[in-house]
């Protein structure tokens, strides 16, 4: 599989889990962990699929932040949501395997499905550019 290809394929796991978000965002019966959890896999496959369009090779690690420097590394400009979404870490990590972690009371789900989207999109439009398409 080539590397636009997995890139690709990443994409489409990743509107998955934001159509998840977009549901659980208008449900509070939906814990924080989960909606933690499902927001912290939609913004690490969108990290996945920009390194694999990149031709980076990346661990299997559920760190944002490493992955972020992998694609520093790699010279990637990164947008200010891909970085401020870090703090997104330890659902993937700490929740599954070591307890429970809590999102901040005062976090705006809605606002927090904004910012994974924008992430998301952004990546998606590198992988059409890189595909000689637009829009």
């Amino acid at each position: 599989m080539g590397d636009l290809e997995h890139a690709r394929l990443l994409l489409i796991l990743v509107d998955h889990e934001i159509e998840a978000l977009d549901v659980m965002a208008k449900s509070f019966r939906v814990s924080p962990e989960i909606f933690g959890f499902h927001a912290q896999q939609a913004v690490e496959k969108s990290l996945k699929a920009w390194l694999s369009l990149k031709g980076v090779s990346y661990p299997k690690t559920h760190d944002l932040r490493g992955l972020l420097r992998l694609l520093e590394s790699s010279g990637a400009k990164l947008i200010d949501e891909v970085r401020s979404l870090q703090w997104l870490t330890p659902y993937a990590v700490h929740f599954r395997y070591e307890g429970a972690v809590y999102l901040p009371e005062h976090l705006d789900r809605e606002t927090l499905v904004m910012s994974v989207r924008k992430v998301a999109e952004y990546v998606g439009s590198l992988v059409r550019d890189a595909n000689g398409t637009h829009g």
